[in-house]
């Protein structure tokens, strides 16, 4: 006798899930011209049909949802974001990259100069991310100031490091490129994730950010910090601790001064930032803003 109680009961699903349904849509029994055309494909798993122009708002909506999705469900309540420069090299190859140009150019000599100068900051990034892992705060069962990075090289690395040998996880958000580009090998696995859209990478960045960590960088650093600058100082975001590591570099690549002489920003918004030259500066201005008892 066939036990048919799952049909009687109130609570049982009365549709199949798209799982079991793409799984039959798998066993057609026969192929003829119309199963073998790509108008008889499962919308859902129809890739072509997913990329085309007509249908991006519909990928939006998925860059948006899978990384909150599973940040749920991985219990983060909420990131410490650190941004900087894919190019600064760590202390151990701070000498190599030096080397390397000591044959080039002396503009390339310089640059290289330059970089290994500022290796010091991958130290402070690695720091900060290893000493705000190991406080592990939870609140309400949640993760707090979970180590967030863009995920790849550099500064990014030295932050996915500190929060792995912290023991802790971390998450990347990674970002497809023309050349190639992955996660650095310090992002837990689970909770690396790669976006289509600069858009809704960004907007992942600050979601869940309870402070952000700005080291020396290029153009990718500038357009998320000042984007950031841009929705507190407008009130779209509520503040944050914003720590603004290199004072010396910052200084002489941006006048900020100037931007408030000239009257196109408040003398007050350069409060929005806080200079940090060490890990320990930073966090200090964290516990401080949060009132937060070690």
């Amino acid at each position: 006798m066939t036990d048919n109680s799952t049909d009687h009961d109130l609570k049982a699903r009365k549709f199949y899930r798209a799982g079991e349904e793409s799984r039959f849509a798998e066993q057609a029994p026969e192929r003829t011209p119309q199963t073998a055309h790509p108008a008889y494909k499962l919308a859902f798993r129809d890739t072509d049909f997913l990329l085309r122009d007509e249908l991006r708002p519909i990928r939006f909506q998925l860059e948006l949802l899978k990384p909150e999705m599973l940040l749920d469900e991985a219990r983060v309540g909420s990131t410490l974001v650190i941004y900087g420069s894919a190019r600064i090299p760590s202390p151990a190859k701070a000498e190599a990259l030096l080397a390397a140009a000591k044959d080039k150019s002396a503009h390339e000599q310089k640059v290289a100069e330059r970089l290994a100068e500022k290796a010091k900051y991958y130290e402070e990034a690695y720091r900060l991310a290893r000493m705000v892992s190991e406080k592990a705060i939870i609140e309400d069962g949640k993760r707090q100031f979970v180590v967030t990075t863009g995920g790849g090289p550099s500064i990014m690395e030295a932050g996915n490091h500190g929060a792995s040998d912290a023991g802790s996880e971390s998450i990347g958000l990674n970002i497809v490129l023309p050349h190639e580009q992955a996660p650095n090998s310090y992002v837990t696995p689970y909770l690396s994730f790669q976006f289509h859209y600069f858009a809704l990478r960004k907007m992942h960045f600050l979601l869940r950010a309870r402070a952000v960590a700005v080291f020396p960088g290029g153009f990718g650093t500038f357009d998320e910090f000042f984007e950031l600058l841009t929705l507190i100082q407008t009130g779209k975001m509520k503040p944050i601790p914003i720590l603004l590591f290199g004072r010396d570099f910052w200084t002489r690549v941006i006048d900020f001064e100037a931007l408030a002489e000239e009257g196109t920003i408040n003398q007050s918004d350069l409060d929005l930032f806080h200079w940090c030259e060490t890990a320990e500066e930073a966090w200090d201005h964290i516990a401080a803003f949060y009132e937060l008892k070690d």
